[in-house]
């Protein structure tokens, strides 16, 4: 008996033993973002629910990330089963099959999320990557500040009235710099705002022919206002600066005022993190010549190569961290004003959002405002408002925006910056075949 005993219960380790192995493993990359750094502290509660899947996670910074994923999925690498990818990505790479469409059910609910940002991700009626957070730029800035220097800040700023309340609040002795913006060089970094102020000065990127339109007068009165303001008013070594190094600086009190994406409104407004909680108000993305273009709209989304080997389990992973539940979990487990905002409407319709969340009316409303394909006063042939959508785009912005950061620094001029950006763009658009 005693050896019967013993031949199963080794049969039954080495079941154990080949369930373990059997256990399939889900590489994740993702971006080095707030919201990000939750969703892993919650993998206990995803792998408690799904026996068998285990969660492996490579956070990187963002400009890392976009080019680790996109090398990985051009070459069909199979490095990563999930991958946080942006709005920019999905439709160029879903057309190209690069990405497997996400098998949603009714519990998933598609059609509760935002209509800008569920058409932003789907191509012929198919979801291609699920938006775990998504985003407007709005302007926000300190209301005790304001108060003190008899300062009011409309509703909807120009970029005039904002570099006035810079100067007024801008007090370097005591730690606190006017404006914040980003300066870090790269397509979804420095240029991502740069391109919201040129055309809200009314440029574009491109003429209807596709000629890049860098060296017009509306880009260089654009890149001249930013790189004085923020030589005037910005902190040091702004020209390293990037959301996170930004969110840093504002939550320690650094900043008067600030320019960027309106998920930044639920990290300054947490008390656990901010200084500033409670201190902070909201506006609308700073205009000038035009309304147009003058905030973005991006989301961050979770999206499954085709080249995934755990395509099954990947979707399970997609569905449950981008789902009405996920953020349900996110607000029990750390309150309302911590959920990831900006994808879904049921999101808003909360009362308890809106009741933990004082910028969600705001934010609401700069998403809402958003136009995707009319984002220039000059007729453009693109999609995009911060970008272009076009597979070009990447390079482009990343030397370009090389070029604004050494403008910023002071290294080159505006017009120097400019003018190699003209040719640069030029060089890579005949090489592409878009003109001769």
């Amino acid at each position: 008996m005693q050896g019967t005993y013993k031949t199963a219960m080794a049969f039954v380790m080495a079941c154990a033993a080949a369930a373990a192995q059997a256990a399939t493993e889900l590489v994740i990359a993702t971006v080095n973002n707030g919201h990000m750094i939750e969703m892993q502290k919650l993998t206990p509660q995803f792998e408690k629910a799904h026996p068998g899947i285990t969660l492996k996670w490579v956070t990187l910074e963002e400009g890392v990330l976009r080019q680790r994923v996109t090398t990985d999925i051009a070459t069909k690498g199979g490095q990563f089963d999930v991958m946080t990818v942006g709005i920019y990505e999905v439709p160029i790479w879903s057309r190209k099959g690069w990405l497997l469409p996400i098998e949603t059910d009714a519990d998933y609910d598609v059609a509760d999320l935002l209509p800008s940002i569920r058409e932003g991700l789907s191509l012929d009626g198919k979801l291609y990557a699920s938006p775990f957070y998504g985003e407007a730029s709005m302007l926000m800035y300190r209301q005790d500040l304001a108060d003190k220097a008899g300062f009011q800040m409309p509703g909807q700023p120009t970029w005039a009235q904002v570099r006035e309340f810079a100067s007024k609040v801008h007090d370097p002795r005591n730690g606190v710099y006017g404006m914040c913006l980003r300066g870090k060089p790269g397509w979804g970094d420095n240029m991502a705002l740069i391109t919201t102020i040129a055309n809200t000065h009314g440029g574009q990127w491109f003429d209807m022919q596709w000629k890049p339109r860098l060296d017009t007068p509306a880009w260089k009165k654009a890149v001249g206002f930013y790189v004085d303001l923020m030589k005037d008013y910005g902190p040091p070594g702004a020209s390293a600066n990037n959301f996170n190094e930004n969110l840093a600086l504002f939550n320690e009190g650094k900043c008067g005022a600030w320019v960027d994406a309106s998920i930044a409104a639920s990290f300054i407004s947490d008390a656990r993190q901010s200084k500033v909680a409670g201190k902070v108000a909201y506006a609308a993305a700073p205009v000038a010549s035009t309304p147009k273009g003058a905030a973005w709209l991006w989301t961050w989304n979770l999206a499954i190569p085709a080249s995934t080997r755990n395509a099954e389990a990947a979707q399970a992973f997609v569905k449950w961290a981008t789902s009405k539940d996920y953020v349900q979990l996110v607000a029990r487990e750390h309150g309302w004003g911590a959920v990831p905002t900006g994808t879904r409407q049921s999101t808003y319709a909360s009362a308890e959002f809106q009741k933990a969340a004082g910028f969600a009316a705001a934010e609401k409303r700069a998403i809402d405002s958003v136009d995707m394909t009319d984002a220039t006063e000059p007729d453009s042939p693109y999609d995009g408002v911060q970008y272009v959508a076009i597979p070009e785009f990447q390079a482009i912005g990343i030397a370009v925006g090389q070029q604004m950061s050494a403008a910023l620094s002071g290294k080159v001029t505006v017009e120097h910056a400019l003018k190699t950006s003209q040719t640069l763009a030029e060089r890579e658009m005949r090489k592409s075949g878009y003109y001769k």
